[in-house]
C-alpha cells in the first residue's frame, strides 16, 4: 500500500511537497554530499502519529533526498518495528550512493486523499522503453514483476 500524503502530520506533508516538486529537488540535489546536505527538518520515524507504511516512505524519501539520517525518536524507547525501518541495509545504500551499475532508485508515492495505483514510466527514470530491469522493493526484500 502506498501511503497518502494527506495523513502525514504537517511536517512530513510539507516535505512531500516539496521531495515531489521535482524542478526544486533537481536543483537543490547537486549540494548534497560531503559538507552540505539538504535538510528538510527532523527525520520523524518512531515519533508516532504515522502507519509503517508512512514511517517507510518518509525513511525512503530521507535516503534518496541524501538527508542526514539521524534518529529523533527516543533511542531508549524505540520498538522493534522502529529499529527495523531505520536500520534497512538496503534503504540505507541508497542514502549512502552513489548507486552503482546501472542502478537507479525511485520511490512511488500516492499523493492523493484516496487509494490509488501509483505508476511510472521508463522514460521518466531516464529509460528508454522496451528496457528490461530488476526491480526490487527494498523494503518487502524481494524482486518485482
Amino acid at each position: 500500500m502506498v501511503p497518502k500524503v494527506e495523513t502525514f502530520p504537517s511536517g512530513i506533508k510539507a516535505l512531500a511537497y516539496y521531495v515531489h516538486r521535482k524542478d526544486q529537488n533537481d536543483k537543490w540535489a547537486s549540494y548534497a554530499g560531503p559538507g552540505g546536505w539538504n535538510d528538510p527538518d527532523m527525520l520523524e520515524v518512531g515519533n508516532g502519529g504515522m502507519t509503517i507504511e508512512e514511517y517507510r516512505a518518509h525513511f525512503s524519501i530521507w535516503a534518496l533526498a541524501k538527508v542526514p539520517l539521524l534518529v529523533g525518536c527516543d533511542i531508549q524507547a524505540m520498538d522493534n518495528t522502529t529499529f527495523e525501518l531505520i536500520s534497512n541495509p538496503k534503504v540505507i545504500a541508497v542514502w549512502v550512493g552513489p548507486l552503482n551499475g546501472n542502478k537507479v532508485a525511485v520511490i512511488l508515492w500516492n499523493r492523493s486523499s484516496s487509494n490509488a495505483t501509483v505508476t511510472a514510466s521508463w522514460s521518466d527514470i531516464g529509460l528508454e522503453s522496451g528496457t528490461i530491469v530488476d526491480a526490487r522493493d527494498l523494503w518487502a526484500v524481494r524482486y518485482v514483476d
